[in-house]
C-alpha cells in the first residue's frame, strides 16, 4: 500500500476524522506521501473548527500532505444515492485511477460498482502493522471505538483476524 510517485490516494471524511480523533493521522502520512480530498470532504472535516480532530486535519493541510481539489463533474447517478461528501471522492478517484480510503458501506458499494479500488481504515491499520509503524492493530481499534467511530463487531473481528491478532473461530469449528 506504500505509494510510488505516480499513485494517488483519495480520502473520504470518515477515516480522516477517525484517525485524527485518535491522533493517528501520522500513519496515513507515513504510508502515503500525499492524500487528496475533494472540496465536499474538506467541508465535512470542518477544517479550522473545534470538532474533535479538526485541528489536526487543518495542520495536515498546512503541512501540504493533505491536498484539496475541486471536483466539478460529479456523477449524477452517484448524487442520486449519496451525498456530495461521498460522490465527489468516488468521482475523482474513478477519473484519476486513484485508490479511495472509505469506510461507509453505501459509499464502498457505490465505489466498487464504479470500478474504484477501495480500502478502509482497517486495511490501513493492518498495513501500518506490516510496515512496522505500529506493533498491534487492536489498541488502535480500541481507540477508534472509544472515540465513537462506528465499526461493527464482525468487521472488528475480521480486521483482527487479518492482522493475526485473533483466533479464527470459523477455522476452529
Amino acid at each position: 500500500m506504500t505509494e510510488s510517485a505516480g499513485n494517488l490516494v483519495v480520502a473520504d471524511a470518515g477515516p480522516l476524522i477517525g484517525l485524527a480523533r485518535i491522533d493517528r493521522l501520522d500513519l496515513l502520512r507515513r504510508l502515503f506521501r500525499e492524500v487528496t480530498i475533494p472540496e465536499a470532504v474538506a467541508a465535512e472535516l470542518h477544517l479550522g473548527g473545534e470538532l474533535p480532530g479538526a485541528m489536526a486535519l487543518s495542520a495536515a493541510t498546512r503541512q501540504g500532505w493533505l491536498k484539496t481539489v475541486s471536483v466539478s463533474d460529479v456523477r449524477a447517478d452517484l448524487l442520486a444515492v449519496l451525498d456530495r461528501g461521498e460522490a465527489e471522492p468516488i468521482t475523482f478517484a474513478q477519473r484519476e485511477g486513484a485508490r479511495l480510503l472509505i469506510d461507509e458501506a453505501t459509499g464502498r458499494r457505490a465505489a466498487a460498482r464504479c470500478g474504484v479500488r477501495i480500502f478502509g481504515t482497517g486495511a490501513l491499520l493492518i498495513r501500518a502493522k506490516e510496515t512496522g509503524l505500529i506493533e498491534e492493530v487492536q489498541p488502535e481499534l480500541n481507540a477508534l471505538l472509544a472515540a465513537r467511530y462506528r465499526m461493527s463487531i464482525p468487521l472488528r473481528q475480521r480486521i483482527l483476524r487479518l492482522a493475526g491478532e485473533a483466533e479464527d473461530t470459523e477455522a476452529a469449528s
